[in-house]
Order: C-alpha cells, then structure tokens, then sequence
C-alpha cells in the first residue's frame, strides 16, 4: 500500500498504521495503474485519469465505481481537497446490507481520513515554514 487512508487504521487498513512521511519512489502513478486498496494488495482500483497536482480518479473498471480527489486552489495559501465516491448499488442481497453500511460508515470515516490528511499537511508545513 503506498500511505494508507489516514482513516481508523484497524477497519480501513488491516492494522497497519498510515503513512505519516512520503515515500519520493512511490508517487508516480499513470493511466491503468492498479492502487491496492487493502494491505494484501489483492482489492484496490485502477487510474482511470489524474492531473499531476490537480486530481486523481479511480475506477473499477466495470464502471460500478469511481473515487475522485481533486485540489482545487482557493487562493495562494490554501487549497481545498475534495473527495467524491460514487457506486452503481446492487440492491440484491446481502449487498444491500452492506451498501447501507458503507453509506454510514463512509461519513465517520471519511472525516477521519481527511483530518488526518490536514494533520500531515500541516506537519510538513510547519517543518518547511
């Protein structure tokens, strides 16, 4: 896994704590490149399409889903990350169960997830003034 979710490391991350540095060798990505999404690397998604400090999006391939995280400048001090998922439901069950969980669990976690993202940022900025 290249950093984690910076979310609660035990449901999003099997355990394994994310990234508090950045790796240099692990921040290329193109095209068609497979992200794993889980630590044994067998879940994940594939670029689909990112601009280099601009966005990123993912997808299944299937077009069930895709995950955008877009920079989008405020002026020349602050940004704003903004992350959207979207899912094509399967409303047979037990996927249903599971789609309504996720909708849930999805707002804890993704708050979670972005202020750990801040927490860094901020880190990093203060190191480097």
């Amino acid at each position: 896994m290249r950093a984690g979710f910076y979310s609660i490391d035990w449901i999003d991350n099997a355990g394994i704590p994310s990234s508090e540095r950045i790796i240099p060798e692990l921040q290329q990505m193109n095209v068609g490149d497979f992200v794993p999404m889980t630590p044994d690397g067998k879940n994940g998604m594939w670029v689909k399409d990112a601009e280099i400090h601009t966005y990123i999006l993912w997808w299944d391939k299937k077009g069930n889903s895709t995950w955008l995280w877009q920079l989008s400048p405020l002026d020349d001090k602050h940004t704003r990350l903004i992350t959207r998922l979207r899912v094509l439901y399967d409303w047979t069950m037990p996927w249903v169960l599971y789609y309504l969980l996720q909708e849930v669990g999805d707002i804890v976690m993704m708050r979670k997830c972005m202020l750990g993202i801040r927490r860094r940022v901020e880190k990093i900025i203060t190191v480097t003034g």
